[in-house]
C-alpha cells in the first residue's frame, strides 16, 4: 500500500499533474466496472397494442442466475390480465410476457415501476400503438413513473431521442477510447477538429443508412471490427508519431472506422425502435445526442491538455506508450470475448 501512495505522490509532482490527470481519465474508462463497453443493464418495459383495449406486455428484469432485481410492475387498477404471464430467464435476464386489457386502451394512465426508486439503475420503456406510434421513456430512480399518452409529439420524440444518445456514447466505452486515440494522435486543435469531424460525418451516414434498413450487417462482427479499430490505434500510439497514413492524415483512419461504428450506434437504436410516425425525427436527434455525448467527451480531454499547456507542464517519459498499451490490452480483451460470441 506504502508503495502505491508513494507511485501516486510521485506523479503529483508539479511536473506531471497534468499528464497524470489525463492517465486517471483514462484509466477511469477503461478499469470502471462498466469494462463490457455497452452493458448499460437497463430494465426493460415493452407494451405492443393489439386492438382497441389490449396490450401484449414483456417485461425484462437484469438478472444473474435465478435471482432478478426486485422490480414490479405496477397498472392501474382497472387493467385486467388476459393471460397467465410466462416467465423465464435467459441471457442474464428474467423475462415475462402476457396480455392485458384497459376499457381506454391505457391512454392518461400511469405505470410505476416499484422498486426502482431504491436502486442505482433504471427502465426504458417503449409503448407501440396501432397507429404506428411509439412512445419511448426512460425512468430514473427518482422518477419511476410513466404517463401513457395517445401519441407523443415530435418535440417529445427529439428530448427522448436526444437524451438516449447522449447516454448511449458516454456509456459507450470502446467509442470513447476510440475517440481517446483520435485526440492523440491528430495533436494540434485543427487536425483534432478535422479528424473528429470526419468521424462524425462517417458514422453519421451508416448510423441512417442501417437505423433505416438500407444496409444490414450482423452485430456480431461490427462490435468485433469496431475493438479491432481500436486495438490498431493504439499500436499507432505504442509505435510513435512517425511517417505513416495513419499519423499524417487521421481523418483517413477516423472516417473509414467512423462507418463501423455508425453501424454499433444503429444495433442500439435498433433495440430501442423507431417511432414510425416520427421515424426521421427520432433518427436525428439520436444522432444529435450522440454528437453532444461526444463533444461532451472530447471537451474533458482537451480541458486536461489546455491544462498542460497553461502551466507550461510535460508529459512524462513513455507517457504515450503507457496509455497505448492500456487502451489496447483493454481493446484485445474485447476483441477476443466478441469473437467468441460468433
Amino acid at each position: 500500500m506504502s508503495y502505491v501512495l508513494a507511485l501516486h505522490n510521485y506523479f503529483l509532482n508539479k511536473k506531471y499533474v497534468a499528464s497524470y490527470s489525463l492517465l486517471l481519465l483514462i484509466s477511469s474508462f477503461i478499469f470502471s466496472p462498466n469494462i463490457l463497453a455497452h452493458e448499460v443493464r437497463p430494465s426493460y418495459l415493452e407494451l405492443i397494442q393489439k386492438s382497441e383495449n389490449t396490450y401484449n406486455v414483456l417485461w425484462k428484469v437484469p438478472a444473474k442466475g435465478n435471482l432478478h432485481l426486485a422490480l414490479y410492475l405496477q397498472f392501474a387498477d382497472d387493467v385486467k390480465n388476459m393471460s397467465e404471464p410466462v416467465e423465464y430467464f435467459s441471457d442474464g435476464a428474467y423475462i415475462k410476457r402476457w396480455d392485458i386489457y384497459h376499457p381506454s386502451a391505457l391512454i392518461n394512465t400511469k405505470i410505476k415501476i416499484q422498486g426502482l426508486q431504491f436502486t442505482f439503475t433504471e427502465a426504458l420503456v417503449r409503448i407501440e400503438h396501432l397507429d404506428g406510434s411509439v412512445q419511448i421513456s426512460r425512468l430514473m430512480p427518482e422518477q419511476p413513473t410513466v404517463l401513457i399518452e395517445a401519441s407523443p409529439t415530435s418535440l417529445q420524440v427529439a428530448k427522448t431521442y436526444t437524451g438516449l444518445g447522449i447516454k448511449h456514447i458516454l456509456i459507450g466505452i470502446d467509442h470513447l477510447l476510440f475517440l481517446v486515440c483520435l485526440i492523440l494522435i491528430a495533436g494540434t486543435p485543427k487536425r483534432i477538429l478535422i479528424t473528429v469531424t470526419g468521424f462524425t460525418l462517417a458514422h453519421s451516414l451508416t448510423l441512417a443508412l442501417s437505423s433505416l434498413n438500407f444496409v444490414t450487417l450482423r452485430v456480431g462482427p461490427v462490435e468485433a471490427v469496431i475493438a479491432l479499430s481500436i486495438v490498431f490505434l493504439a499500436t499507432e500510439i505504442v509505435k510513435g508519431k512517425r511517417d505513416s497514413l495513419t499519423w499524417k492524415y487521421p481523418i483517413s483512419v477516423s472516417s473509414s472506422f467512423g462507418l463501423l461504428h455508425g453501424f454499433g450506434f444503429s444495433a442500439v437504436l435498433k433495440e430501442i425502435g423507431l417511432p414510425e410516425t416520427e421515424l426521421v425525427t427520432g433518427l436525428l436527434f439520436f444522432n444529435v445526442g450522440v454528437e453532444i455525448g461526444q463533444l461532451i467527451f472530447i471537451g474533458m480531454v482537451l480541458f486536461v491538455f489546455s491544462l498542460a499547456q497553461k502551466t507550461t507542464l510535460s508529459w512524462p517519459q513513455h507517457s504515450m506508450k503507457i496509455t497505448g498499451y492500456a487502451v489496447g490490452s483493454v481493446s484485445v480483451f474485447w476483441l477476443i470475448q466478441r469473437l467468441n460470441v460468433f
